[in-house]
Parts: structure tokens; sequence; C-alpha cells
């Protein structure tokens, strides 16, 4: 079934409110089989509105509308769906004494201008809104489906999964199944020309590939008649991705790579710590994101200054003078002096440039260097990504240290 989202609201084209419940909704049908083909949004004006409602359904089988059922003068959706789909507004009796006796219950006053949220198309079938005041419905006629539900998120979620969402899948003819596979090292166009020969003539399963700020990642999706056949295309398709791309996937289930990291670190529990320079503890933050780190995350130690390379991790004073602070030698003396301090089993090591300022002809801004120790190994890493601003430099190098973690846990 073809779907179109129409979304209804002057106060979402002008930007003062994001419209989430479009994301929220695609995900959704699309988790259902349906196929969501438009979004659309539109202000509080009627014959804009009769507009795009015809225009929607000259090409799709359903248009759900979010917003515009409210009490006030300018909510309008109802009574133009009413007359695009041949229907008229009538008073639902019982609607509106729950409306009388919610009032009651919360000392509102019944005032008419409540009381209009009881209007509601005559063939409709009305889904009450228990996290509201207005009904949504859904309209049927000549095979075309018209649901309204509310506007604000938390109504419109509650009423979608309570009321909505039980009608659509009785009209299922399919289910779909699909994969995130996550990617690290290797940019969105060169993972779509590895994967070329996948995507060339793809039918079912499809491959659609998407940037990420310093990642990039795929979605294997399937559609058949059951779940078990879509699952499994999916994962036949995940063999034959491995082949072409598989030294760059840190996840299939769409993980964000601190999460990986941080439970291959407490699965294997492998300790860890981290001493930061240009990156000023955002390595460590991250990681005290994970649930549970606390048993593996020994310790985290911001030496910006040379002083505090000197005095925390026993950096000299003569590397610094010879290779400069932001080197491969001062990485190395960095994360030996916190293996020896810490004695935990991996440690990490970050000194760059950052930006704005900063950087020389052979180490730009957004060069940093990376010491590691594990186990018996000790060696040092260039990182180099074209300079962006500095949160964005800083987000990646953050990136590049947990891949790096990531990698040796692999490799073990």
């Amino acid at each position: 079934m073809r779907v179109a989202l129409l979304t209804v609201g002057t106060e979402i084209l002008f930007g003062q409110i994001v419209n989430t419940n479009a994301a929220y909704l695609s995900s959704e049908l699309q988790n259902l089989g349906f196929d969501v083909m438009y979004h659309y949004t539109v202000g509080d004006n009627p014959m804009r509105l009769k507009d795009t409602l015809r225009h929607a359904l000259s090409d799709c089988d359903m248009v759900i509308t979010t917003g515009g059922l409210g009490p006030t003068e300018d909510d309008l959706t109802k009574e133009m769906i009413a007359e695009v789909m041949n229907d008229e507004i009538v008073t639902s009796e019982e609607y509106r004494q729950i409306l009388v006796d919610f009032c009651n219950r919360h000392n509102y006053p019944v005032i008419e201008n409540n009381l209009k949220q009881a209007n509601v198309p005559k063939r409709a079938r009305i889904f009450s809104n228990s996290q509201g005041t207005a009904p949504g419905f859904l309209l049927e006629n000549e095979g075309k489906y018209v649901a309204a539900l509310p506007g604000p998120p938390r109504e419109m979620k509650a009423m979608f999964q309570e009321q909505l969402k039980p009608e659509l899948i009785k009209m299922q003819d399919a289910v779909i199944y699909y994969r995130v596979i996550r990617t690290f090292g290797i940019g969105e166009a060169m993972l779509e020309t590895k994967l070329l020969p996948l995507i060339d003539g793809q039918t079912d399963p499809t491959i659609a590939t998407y940037a990420k700020e310093g990642e990039a990642s795929f979605r294997i999706c399937s559609k058949r008649k059951t779940l078990e056949e879509a699952k499994k295309a999916v994962d036949d398709m995940i063999v034959s991705v491995n082949q072409l791309v598989g030294e760059y996937i840190y996840s299939y289930d769409d993980e964000e790579l601190v999460d990986v990291v941080g439970k291959m670190l407490i699965e294997k529990n492998i300790s860890i710590s981290a001493c930061e320079s240009c990156t000023c503890g955002m390595f460590t933050s991250r990681l005290g994101s994970v649930s549970g780190i606390s048993q593996v995350l020994e310790r985290g130690i911001v030496t910006y200054t040379e002083r505090a390379k000197m005095e925390e991790l026993g950096v000299k004073q003569e590397t610094i003078d010879k290779y400069t602070v932001v080197s491969p030698e001062v990485a190395i003396e960095m994360v030996t002096g916190l293996k020896e301090k810490t004695g935990s089993d991996i440690c990490i090591s970050i000194t760059g440039y950052m930006g704005p300022g900063g950087g020389t002809e052979k180490d730009p801004v957004a060069t940093a260097y990376i010491g590691v120790s594990y186990k018996d190994k000790v060696y040092s890493l260039r990182h180099y990504r074209r300079d962006v601003n500095r949160e964005w430099n800083r987000n990646y190098a953050v990136l590049k240290m947990l891949y790096e973690v990531y990698k040796n846990i692999k490799e073990d």
C-alpha cells in the first residue's frame, strides 16, 4: 500500500516546531510493509490543505494527516478531509459527552470551542485520544483511506499504536525486514562503489547507503510475504556484503561505535585508560556513557599543556623540543607513561591540532597523533581528516580512537 504523510501546521512551515511526527510514522509504516511515497507539510489554510489531499490521494492508497484536530478556529483538518472524501461533519454525542466529562473532571470550563472536537466525519471510524482530547479517525472512500491523527507527538504516537496500527495490520499484504550496517574508515562514495556489484540491478533485497558524521552506513531491506522469508533474504545478502566490505564493518545492528567498543571491553574484561590533549576528555566521556563501563574504565587524564604531559605522563622536554608537542614521539611517550601509571590492559593517547588556529605545513589543522599500548604492542599512528571546524575535528578524532581500540580487540 502506497502512503503519503501530510503534516498540518503553519508553525512547522515557519520552523518553530521540528516535524518529528513524519520521521516516527515513516519508520513505523516501513516496518509494517507500507511504502511511504511522500511527505507533505501545509499551513493552516483550507484550500491548500484540500488541494494537497487530492494530489496525494491521486497517487497513493492512503494519506495519514497529523495536526489540525484541535478546538481553535484554524483547526480545519477534519472538515477538509470530509469534503475531499465526500462525507459530512456531524456531532458525535458519545464523544461530546466524553469531552464534557473530561472538562468536569479537570475543572475546565465547558465551552463551545472544546466541544467542537466532537464534530467528526459521519462515516469515519473514530479513534479515542488517551493522551488528550482531540479524537482522530479513519475514513474510507472508493478504496482510498485518510487517517487523521493529532499533532502533539505524545498524543499522535499513542493513538497510532493503540488505534491506527491495529487497522493497518489488517491491511498488510507483505512485511519488511531490514538491517542497518555501520562502517568506519570508508566514505559513502567508496562504500557504494565497492557494493556496486550487489546494487546494480538489485530488486529484493535492496541496499541503500547513507552518510553519517564521520561514518558511512547502509541498509539492507527485503519485502516479502512472511517475516521469515524477508530475514533469510537479508541474511543471505549480508554474506555477500561481508566479502566486499567486511573489513570496514563494526556493527550489523545500527549501533554507535562507542557502544560496540564499550560492550567489547566489558564482555572481555579489558581495562582501559586514556590520556587526552586536543580532545580534552571527550574520548573518556563518550565511553562513560556506556552502561557498566565502570567495570573496565580505569582512568582518563587530560594533559592539555606541555607541563601536564611532563608531570602526569613523564613526557621529556627534549622530546617536545626536538619533535614538537604534536608528534608520534610525544604520543608514544604519553601512552607509555600512562601504561606505567595505570597498568591498564589497553592505553590510548592523543595529541593534535584541532583548530581553528595552530597546525604546521607538515601537520595542518585536523592532524592528530594517537598512541596505543596493548599487550606487547606500543605504536603511534598519524590521523588526518579534512579540516571542517573545531568541534567536527575533535569528534572525528574520538571516533578514530574508538575504532583503534575496536580493531585491537577484534584482532585479538
